[in-house]
């Protein structure tokens, strides 16, 4: 079984017996009580607050929480350290990130680190990648878990690790969301606790799952991965809603790369204000497919063209 733990720094094997494929996928109480709660909150509480405002403030918070939280501060920065900036601007795009309601900061590390490991074996479980059917892997993204038989350790880098912000974070991820919930009552009442909160959880939660099938089911191709259990695909014309997450074959061939969407067209919010940060001295270090070191396992497709600088007014760099 080929492995690449070198792409995958925080995850070791424990032994020979370490592998993606064994295991089993079982019920999660607290995450499937957590997703069914604001559902059921989301279905009959938006039904009877349902209003312009309301639903404008959710979609607002929805693209704080998920392009500047999760797309830029859990994935792109804490995650693949695509980038540096100061630790307080960090601290603020990581805990907009833990507000969408996935995870704390540790447990989005593992979820991402243990699936990218798992994928880059020659073969792993189907939970990793999505190819369970639709409604099976719906189910086993939003209300369950899976339990490897001999799964890999998680070793964070200690300055992470040891940070007391994210240790706070990880441990009261869900109760982040009551000082925002107070801020919305005082301001709108009830209408804005139902969708500021409970309404774009279930959003958040439902498009990542979606976006990661569809991303790994279908779609367009410009590079192939060797010995990787499964392929990337880009998804054109969704840019924008998903924040640039949708060019995952352009992830899969560079996952350091602060940008994802790499061809005219691709459009990718999460890079624009990346680029914008650094116009401002807010980042450094910026890593882009130009300046990544080569993946012996990357080959272009037959199709592929040669990356384009592009040049809109978002390419600073």
């Amino acid at each position: 079984m080929q492995t690449h733990d070198n792409e995958v720094h925080r995850m070791h094997a424990m032994s020979a017996l370490t592998n993606p494929d064994a295991g089993q996928v079982v019920w999660s109480p607290k995450k499937s009580l957590w997703f069914f709660a604001h559902l059921l909150i989301a279905i009959v509480g938006g039904a009877m607050t349902f209003g312009e405002t309301p639903v404008l403030l959710s979609a607002m918070l929805t693209v704080v929480t998920l392009c500047l939280g999760y797309t830029v501060g859990l994935h792109r920065l804490l995650i693949h350290r695509s980038f540096e900036c100061p630790k307080w601007l960090e601290r603020l795009l990581v805990y907009f990130g833990t507000l969408v309601g996935m995870g704390g900061p540790f447990g989005m590390i593992y979820l991402h680190e243990i699936r990218d490991w798992a994928q880059r074996h020659g073969h792993c479980h189907p939970f990793f990648i999505h190819r369970a059917g639709f409604w099976c892997d719906a189910w086993w993204n939003l209300h369950a878990e899976i339990r490897l038989e001999n799964p890999p350790r998680l070793e964070i880098e200690p300055d992470v690790a040891s940070d007391p912000f994210y240790r706070l974070l990880q441990r009261t991820w869900m109760l982040q969301q009551l000082p925002l919930a107070l801020v919305l009552h005082y301001f709108g009442g009830w209408p804005w606790i139902v969708w500021g909160i409970s309404v774009r959880i279930v959003t958040s939660l439902t498009g990542h799952w979606l976006i990661g099938h569809l991303a790994h089911n279908l779609g367009q191709r410009d590079w192939h991965l060797e010995g990787h259990a499964v392929q990337g695909f880009n998804l054109p014309h969704l840019g924008l809603l998903t924040m640039g997450e949708c060019w995952h074959n352009n992830h899969h061939a560079y996952p350091k790369s602060a940008r994802l969407g790499l061809r005219q067209g691709q459009h990718d919010p999460g890079w624009w204000f990346i680029a914008l940060l650094r116009r401002l001295g807010l980042a450094w270090d910026v890593r882009l497919p130009k300046n990544l070191p080569p993946r012996p396992e990357r080959r272009p497709l037959p199709r592929s063209r040669p990356i384009r600088r592009l040049s809109t007014s978002f390419d600073l760099l």
